[in-house]
């Protein structure tokens, strides 16, 4: 695997990055932030069913502050589900309030209940990185996928990804009687030369899960990015290539067995050819978001300036030599896509 540099440098949000998020309604009014979740009491490790540990702690808050709290985790997630619609929430309460000790922001999550059926959801409170704000609008206008994120100040709330994580995928079920090696090898293909398009680093099998979804006939699958603290940060190619991770070697080496070559430059056409399109589809969002990365500091100047030489060797392409951030980085391998 290649090794990511140090632990990653968490940006903030810019006066340019600010305006786009205000701009294009990604930036709210809440009346609870990251900050105040802190206040928590005490705290007790969450285990699955099987009785694994998760590495994330249940928070308990204290009983004068725990109504007012929840209440506002609610107005939250109506903002994000239902734009503020408090009428379609009285029928929600929240169950439980978890921390992430181990990650790079330490994440909070809320699970919201539906108390008529009991059917439930996430949403993830977080501090806010550029980075990430960067990766998940990235990801709403490049990818197949739409991503449902708010931002207010320094606090961060992202809807919950679903899907079965990678590392489980691969460990429980890549071996299954239903499964479909050529779709999921495929998919692969597509999800690895999406990450490099778009500079998204660090997709090891700990950072995507695995969409199933049934079709009359077959079994289709999306590869969906869950982490985006890696977007346009690291300095080495291979860091935005999921294929040279060991952790996701499971899915490469179904593609070496069931894939052809020729099939696999045919799937990376296929997948650029579907990013073009969508810069064509969304050229304002697209403009704006790569001025306000232009104008933003994302990275350090010894990975900006490694990356540069690595892509300028992959393309044989000198302009990217001169580029001087990650913004004008990004928007040349974009630039790549459509001229090819």
């Amino acid at each position: 695997m290649a090794l990511i540099s140090k632990k990653k440098i968490i940006y903030p949000i810019n006066d340019h990055l600010r305006n786009y998020l205000d701009k294009y309604g990604r930036q709210v009014d809440i009346s609870i932030h990251y900050k105040e979740l802190l206040r928590y009491t005490s705290s007790i490790a969450l285990y699955d069913y099987k009785g694994n540990d998760t590495l994330w702690e249940t928070v308990f808050f204290d009983e004068s502050d725990r109504n007012e709290i929840y209440f506002n985790l609610k107005k939250i997630y109506s903002l994000l589900k239902a734009e503020g619609d408090m009428g379609v929430m009285e029928h929600l309460y929240v169950d439980r309030v978890d921390l992430c000790i181990y990650g790079n922001t330490q994440p909070f999550r809320v699970r919201i209940v539906n108390k008529i059926n009991d059917n439930f959801d996430y949403f993830y409170i977080k501090n806010a990185d550029a980075s990430r704000v960067y990766g998940l609008e990235l990801e709403h206008l490049l990818s197949p996928n739409r991503i449902n994120y708010l931002v207010h100040r320094d606090t961060l709330i992202e809807e919950h990804i679903a899907g079965i994580p990678g590392e489980m995928f691969m460990r429980q079920y890549i071996n299954g009687s239903l499964l479909n090696p050529i779709r999921l090898a495929k998919e692969f293909v597509k999800f690895n030369e999406r990450c490099f398009v778009r500079l998204l680093g660090d997709m090891h099998s700990s950072n995507f899960v695995v969409d199933i979804t049934p079709d009359f006939e077959e079994i289709h699958y999306r590869i969906r990015a869950i982490d985006f603290d890696q977007q346009s940060y690291e300095g080495k190619k291979s860091i935005y290539l999921p294929q040279y991770f060991k952790q996701n070697n499971p899915l490469i080496q179904l593609g070496i067995k069931h894939i052809t070559p020729e099939s696999m430059v045919q799937y990376q056409r296929e997948e650029r050819a579907l990013i073009a399109n969508r810069l064509k589809t969304a050229p304002n969002e697209i403009e704006d978001i790569l001025k306000a990365m232009e104008q933003d500091s994302i990275s350090t100047p010894e990975n900006i300036n490694s990356l540069k030489k690595d892509l300028a060797k992959h393309y044989k392409n000198d302009d990217f030599l001169k580029c001087k951030n990650m913004g004008q980085i990004l928007r040349l391998n974009l630039q790549q896509v459509i001229t090819k």
